[in-house]
Formats: structure tokens, C-alpha cells, sequence
């Protein structure tokens, strides 16, 4: 089996000026690269440590219910682990995203903000607590 190199979500967008402006200035992600043909544009935005997380239906219902008080995401959101989830969210909604939920403290310690980026994406912004 072959052991994958890179991770990345391919968000397609309407208002990609907006979109990269959102992610890279409101989110702080880094432009590692970006492509401008006569066929469309591409930006590659980057964030270290990325993971895929896997949600039952029933869990993502859940997860909804905590962060949003209702099932409002789709099949994809963003989770995206922050120092300080309410300073990013207010960051974001002066960027131009929607808050939906939070902060609110969930079940399992986490410390969460729900948005709704301009391009619709819905966003988790979470820290967690110490570990002993």
C-alpha cells in the first residue's frame, strides 16, 4: 500500500478573489502556490499538521447540535485547530464570515466556534485543553 504524500480539500468557489482573501487573510494560511492559466486559477493554501476526520451521520448530527444548535452542515466542514477560537471567529466575521454557533464548550473539553465562510463553507474553529 502507498503511503500518502500530501493531504489536500479542493474547495470550488464562485468569488475566487474573495475566497482567496477569506482563506489567506482572514484564516492566516499560507500561499504555497498559485496557478493563473487562460482555463481558471488555482491557489494552494497550506497548514501544517492536516487530518481527515471521519463522522458518522449520527455523530455529525451531534456535532451540529453543539456547535450550531442545529444540523446545518453538509457532508464537508472544515475543523481547524486554533489557539484561541473566539478571536479567530470574530477575525473571520469582520472577514466576512457568518457565525453560526459559539463559542461553546462540548462534551468532550473542546472549546468551539462555528462560521460559514463567504464561499459557504462551514468552519469548526476549536482548541482544545491541556492533556495530562
Amino acid at each position: 500500500m502507498s503511503r500518502v504524500l500530501e493531504f489536500r480539500v479542493a474547495l470550488t468557489v464562485e468569488d475566487y478573489e474573495e475566497a482567496v482573501r477569506f482563506y489567506r487573510d482572514g484564516l492566516g494560511l499560507t500561499v504555497e502556490e498559485t496557478w493563473d492559466r487562460p482555463d481558471g486559477r488555482v491557489a494552494i493554501l497550506g497548514v501544517e499538521g492536516a487530518t481527515l476526520e471521519l463522522l458518522s451521520t449520527a455523530m455529525a448530527e451531534t456535532v451540529d447540535q453543539v456547535e450550531a444548535g442545529d444540523r446545518v452542515s453538509g457532508k464537508v466542514r472544515l475543523a481547524l485547530k486554533v489557539e484561541d477560537p473566539v478571536a479567530v471567529g470574530e477575525s473571520l466575521v469582520d472577514a466576512g464570515a457568518e457565525r453560526l454557533g459559539g463559542p461553546v464548550e462540548t462534551p468532550w473539553g473542546d472549546t468551539n466556534v462555528r462560521v460559514r465562510a463567504p464561499d459557504g463553507m462551514q468552519l469548526t474553529l476549536f482548541a482544545t485543553p491541556p492533556r495530562d
